[in-house]
């Protein structure tokens, strides 16, 4: 596997996290893959061969060529036809929102055609620009232009929306939600609207995810496998608690985690964090 990520332009670091490309040969019998939460939104060109999306254990899709994945709340579970050339974007929580007027929501757990958001024209043009482009630093260009091009001037992230955010990145997800609404009541109805609108995730959803990243980035970093002191560190309850919000994002234990195939390329892409 080869995954390489990618700095945007200063005028959308505030909204991209970052590139990122995906090259794997080909090979028979090529194991499922688990893509799990990690409380970003995608959208993705897929240059190589085609990849299913499985919707049962057993029955599944064929992934539009470009889509927008949006926020997850459970793993996804895809598998390679043949050789794999992707090239994607990721945006922060509140990023994606700024380009479509779309509510955020709608876009949750499914992939989307890009097609469906921005226009049959303005979406062939793209693909078509992003598929001949010579190099990855050739499609970086041409996104930039695109997503600079199509910022939503008149779409303002709530400030209350960022506030949250900001919070619940600062403390691993662990920033009580009535703490930082400084107990007013009356704004946590308009803060899930919000949120809602703009992130696809409630409050209490993102930082369920974030606190599991935080858990799931110092397994990988292999700074310790007991569970109790991962817990502990990242805030969690007890290890009961710890583990049951881990099988809930990647349908699997941490102990086993490690050693299964399903998880490489989550385990690629987040340890390298």
């Amino acid at each position: 596997m080869n995954y390489q990520t990618y700095r945007p332009h200063p005028d959308l670091e505030a909204l991209v996290k970052c590139f990122w490309t995906l090259e794997i040969p080909a090979e028979s019998n090529a194991p499922r893959q688990r893509i799990i939460p990690d409380g970003t939104i995608e959208m993705a060109f897929i240059l190589g061969d085609d990849i299913k999306r499985f919707i049962s254990e057993t029955h599944f899709i064929i992934q539009p060529r470009s889509i927008l994945i949006g926020q997850i709340t459970e793993p996804f579970y895809i598998q390679p036809i043949g050789q794999v050339n992707t090239f994607a974007i990721r945006f922060y929580p509140f990023g994606f929102a700024n380009f479509v007027s779309t509510p955020i929501k709608e876009l949750s757990n499914k992939e989307t055609p890009i097609e469906l958001l921005f226009g049959n024209k303005l979406s062939q043009e793209l693909e078509q620009k992003i598929v001949q482009a010579k190099d990855t630093s050739e499609r970086i260009e041409i996104m930039e232009k695109f997503l600079i091009s199509t910022l939503n001037s008149k779409t303002t992230i709530d400030k209350l929306v960022r506030t949250t955010i900001d919070a619940l990145v600062s403390t691993g997800g662990n920033s009580p939600i009535n703490s930082i609404l400084k107990n007013d009541i009356s704004k946590r109805r308009q803060l899930e609207r919000s949120f809602a609108k703009q992130i696809g995730l409630s409050p209490k959803q993102l930082g369920k995810v974030i606190r599991f990243q935080a858990a799931l980035k110092t397994i990988l970093s292999n700074k310790t496998d007991k569970y109790i002191q991962i817990a502990y560190e990242t805030d969690y309850y007890d290890q009961a608690h710890f583990i049951r919000d881990f099988k809930e994002f990647t349908g699997t234990t941490p102990a086993e985690f490690l050693e299964d195939d399903k998880m490489m390329l989550s385990s690629l892409i987040y340890k390298n964090e």
